[in-house]
């Protein structure tokens, strides 16, 4: 992966230089040229719409992110670029009106513009199911006011950043796809060779994510290219699979063809040249309508995007080999959720009982003891956990992965930390997938999400003074509850008895 990435990203022998200040702003030199930003809440600075890698358009759509050719003079950075192309779904639609092909860029808040300071960086990257969303606003947020330089980053987004074909493959010298995580990785090249202008430690980046950006940092923090880039990860409420199984390479590229054939290339063609020209001779919004239910290998195709692609180059091979890897780098995790995450069965037994009826004879049966599904009518509400549905499927796609993952790696000998969100947000009935953001953003009361997300962050370890003492995963399962009277360690989640039998990452 490095490889690819090398096509694009060599370093400039422009040095990064020292931070200026004017009257209308701070400005910082970077290898690629110097940046004007703007001044931010209570001495913070911010740089946004800062570029990391070439427009991925025209020629450059499903290719490796190309290095930013520098500029002489002050580049403005005081507007955050675009979201990355994507459909308006409602929750998205000022992201999704403001979108374009050309989003590659960043921004960034420190506290300290002292190339000396030092400070502890943490890297954010957005959720949104790999198909929507942005980063934008974050560097807003009272983090950086906290000591520490906060990057939150852009990737290409649905058939932008994950699509395969064989075009590309032979283009690629035979991988294809997770163009995202190259952008991710080229974005993260970007903050070990300037961050130290803005006051950060190169040697101290923390991966944060959550829901798809929480994937997409466990997936960094196994892909090869990314080694060396950064030195722990946060997921929330994502894992490297989502509980789903990996999609292989074959599988993509016949996506691929299909989005191909869509759009106007001969259905003998579509697999060929004349395949991939018709992807790239299409307009972006030709190919947002035509990837609307794409056939995918996975039994909900609303998650296509988030189903991982074992390209052989990216990702060698599928998260739950790599996470056994005993080669593989034991950077510390934190993982973790909210005790009800999604409505994936719109709160009906009946479809979570087909759901577990899927499954493998033995698993099915099990589970549906456990959950109940064998008694007829709605089973009361777990005051913690919710529904039967809701509990069905939080187990499926956040609490069993992230154990998985806790085990596997604690197994390999990482130091991990499990979590529970159990407080709503303010202004929320009940906690739900997104609750934590204004924990760990603003630092609200209720759960000092942050305060632990800094200590991670500045020490590699969540502990320090003042907070109930977080006990590791270890072999017991511990984890860390955030209830309303607290946070509390426990072992072993609610759902470990389903987990024992769910346990894909």
């Amino acid at each position: 992966m490095r490889g690819l990435i090398a096509l694009g990203l060599a370093a400039l022998a422009l040095a990064a230089g020292p931070v200026a200040a004017r009257a209308d702003g701070p400005v910082v030199a970077t290898r690629e040229g110097r940046l004007a930003g703007v001044a931010g809440d209570k001495g913070v600075s911010l740089f946004l719409g800062v570029p990391f890698a070439q427009p991925p358009v025209r020629d450059r759509r499903w290719r490796p992110p190309g290095q930013v050719t520098a500029w002489s003079g002050d580049r403005a950075a005081d507007k955050p670029g675009p979201a990355c192309l994507q459909t308006p779904r409602g929750w998205n639609d000022k992201d999704a009106a403001r979108s374009s092909e050309d989003c590659l860029y960043l921004d960034v808040a420190t506290p300290r513009l002292d190339p000396a300071a030092g400070l502890p960086v943490m890297v954010w990257i957005h959720g949104g199911a790999n198909h929507a969303g942005s980063g934008d606003g974050v560097v807003r947020s009272s983090l950086a006011r906290q000591g520490v330089v906060v990057v939150s980053v852009q990737y290409r987004l649905g058939v932008f950043g994950f699509l395969s074909h064989p075009g590309l493959t032979a283009e690629g010298g035979g991988a294809s796809g997770n163009y995202a995580l190259m952008d991710l990785v080229a974005a993260l090249t970007w903050v070990h060779e300037n961050i130290a202008a803005f006051g950060g430690d190169p040697g101290n980046v923390t991966l944060f994510g959550h829901s798809a950006g929480g994937q997409d940092v466990g997936l960094l923090m196994l892909a090869p290219g990314a080694r060396g880039l950064f030195a722990r990860g946060i997921l929330q409420s994502g894992t490297p699979g989502f509980g789903f199984p990996p999609r292989s390479l074959a599988q993509n590229e016949a996506i691929g063809a299909e989005l191909a054939r869509r759009v106007g290339a001969p259905a003998e063609e579509a697999s060929a040249a004349a395949g991939l020209a018709a992807l790239r001779g299409a307009s972006g919004q030709a190919l947002l309508a035509a990837a609307k239910n794409l056939p995918a290998p996975i039994d909900d195709k609303s998650f296509i995007w988030t189903q991982a692609v074992v390209d052989g180059a990216v990702l060698p091979r599928s998260p739950a080999a790599l996470l056994s890897d005993p080669a593989s780098p034991l950077a510390p995790m934190i993982v973790g959720s909210s005790a009800r995450e999604i409505a994936l069965f719109d709160d009906d037994p009946a479809r979570a009982r087909t759901w577990v009826k899927t499954l493998d004879g033995e698993t099915a049966k099990t589970l549906t003891a456990l959950y109940g599904l064998d008694r007829s009518g709605l089973q009361a509400a777990d005051p913690v956990d919710g529904t039967t549905a809701v509990r069905v499927a939080t187990d499926r796609m956040f609490r069993c992965p992230g154990d998985a993952v806790a085990a596997i790696r604690t197994a390999a000998g990482a130091r991990v930390w499990r979590y529970q969100l159990e407080v709503p947000s303010s202004g929320e009935a009940a906690v739900r997938h997104g609750s934590e953001l204004r924990y760990v953003f603003d630092g609200l009361e209720g759960a000092p999400m942050q305060a632990y997300w800094l200590n991670f962050a500045r020490t590699g370890d969540p502990n320090g003074p003042g907070l109930p003492t977080w006990p590791g995963y270890g072999a017991e399962g511990r984890y860390l509850a955030f209830t309303e009277k607290g946070p509390v360690a426990r072992d072993g989640l609610l759902g470990g008895a389903a987990c024992a039998r769910l346990k894909r990452p």
